[in-house]
């Protein structure tokens, strides 16, 4: 797949990034349309990673474009702390209006997912006087060292990057395709607040109403009633973790809508902006104004070309109805990946889960065994790629292709994505393992 331009630039990239940098094809690209790319070299893919998952509006949206160069002209930093500007607080007024939870909201912006994560956690000590956090196994909250602590997935995220923060303890999640159930992991979930930790010094209990890297699992409602229960209980903070299944992945604005349940502070990043580098927390305002002034900030937090991003981002969401529409992307694209499995000589689709358009696709060496196909996952991943169409694995053994195709991306497009991916499939199936 790599050669002349391409080719050249890779061996640049090695000379000049570190290993660590890991990159998954040789595609540089040139230029990109909605759910669409093309490379150095001319060739076109169609992009389900979507920025991996941050281009819920598509590439180069116009209406984003419009937006950020009008901010251009006026000014592109400040440091808000210093000099604040109308956009902070525009979108911020736009994101409470959004909440997922009754009563007054107040958000503080940032610049990534994982920074909207800690500083979560950071108003959680605050506001309760408490040290503990409890998160989910299969979780993925952000790459700084607390983050990291709170991420599950060793490899290649964790390994050789220790010691972490302390106070973290961790719980089963529910997966109806491996287990446990939602009444087992709620119970589980009991038992460790209720006998292997000092329940009373929980401060947070962080949750992704459906797990990312886990492997696209959502949580049951009934589990995340349980966790709201348990934690009033407890006097204990609900933050959801909405970076990557928020901005109407779902078919809501948020996932955990779904479920009925109220958090007590959210944490979006993501497609929130566009493509550009923003991230917020939202929380009820009693818990966020428990920090002092200065408590809370950063020095790119909320900037100015980001912001006007964000609120071109939240029009195109209402005015094109992306909620309803990533619905029916989730329909049609499970549809599809459901009847592949008929097709081929051997069957190696386990399972396909999706809550609106985040689709997961579960492969297996055989349907029965349930056994983790993560080296038939990896190839039909350069497989596809080599036809034209971009994926990205995930889950525990990375052997679930996740879905984060733009939500603007047409049916025609999701169909000639089906039609690589049917190809790819079939090729893998034929495969044999030693």
């Amino acid at each position: 797949m790599s050669s002349g331009v391409s080719a050249s630039l890779q061996a640049r990239r090695e000379q000049a990034l570190p290993r660590g940098v890991a990159v998954a094809f040789p595609v540089y690209a040139q230029r990109a349309k909605g759910a669409e790319v093309w490379d150095v070299e001319g060739r076109r893919y169609i992009d389900f990673i979507g920025g991996m998952g941050a281009l819920a509006v598509g590439h180069s949206h116009p209406k984003i474009i419009a937006a950020v160069k009008a901010q251009l002209e006026q000014f592109s930093h400040t440091f808000f702390g210093s000099i604040p500007y109308q956009g902070y607080i525009r979108l911020a007024e736009r994101l409470n209006a959004l909440a997922p939870f009754s009563g007054n909201s107040k958000t503080l912006l940032v610049t990534t997912g994982a920074e909207a994560v800690e500083n979560a956690i950071k108003v959680a000590r605050y506001h309760t006087g408490r040290r503990g956090v409890v998160v989910f196994r299969g979780s993925f909250h952000g790459r700084t060292l607390l983050t990291l602590g709170m991420t599950s997935q060793i490899d290649p995220y964790k390994r050789g990057f220790g010691p972490f923060p302390g106070d973290i303890h961790f719980s089963p999640y529910p997966s109806p395709y491996r287990g446990p159930s939602a009444s087992e992991a709620l119970e589980a979930f009991k038992d460790l607040v209720g006998s292997q930790t000092e329940g009373e010094q929980i401060a947070a209990v962080v949750i992704e109403p459906v797990q990312g890297e886990g492997g696209f699992v959502a949580a049951a409602p009934e589990f995340l009633k349980g966790l709201r229960e348990v934690c009033d209980q407890l006097g204990a903070v609900l933050i959801a973790d909405e970076v990557q299944c928020g901005f109407a992945r779902t078919g809501k604005v948020f996932a955990i809508e779904h479920s009925g349940v109220e958090p007590d502070l959210v944490a979006i990043g993501k497609s929130f902006g566009a493509g550009l580098p923003i991230a917020a927390l939202i929380g009820k305002a009693d818990i966020m104004d428990k920090v002092p002034p200065g408590g809370l900030g950063g020095t790119y937090a909320g900037n100015p070309l980001a912001c006007e991003a964000a609120i071109a981002a939240l029009d195109v969401l209402e005015e094109d109805g992306l909620a309803a529409r990533s619905l029916k992307i989730g329909e049609r694209l499970t549809d599809g990946f459901r009847a592949l499995n008929q097709t081929t000589n051997r069957q190696i689709i386990g399972e396909v889960r999706n809550t609106g358009a985040m689709v997961g696709v579960e492969l297996v060496e055989d349907v029965l065994s349930r056994r983790p196909a993560t080296e038939l996952t990896s190839w039909l991943i350069k497989d596809a790629a080599d036809n034209g169409l971009l994926l990205a694995s995930a889950g525990r053994f990375h052997n679930v292709i996740r879905v984060l195709v733009p939500l603007t991306t047409s049916d025609e497009i999701l169909d000639e994505a089906l039609a690589i991916f049917a190809g790819s499939l079939a090729r893998a199936a034929d495969r044999t393992y030693a």
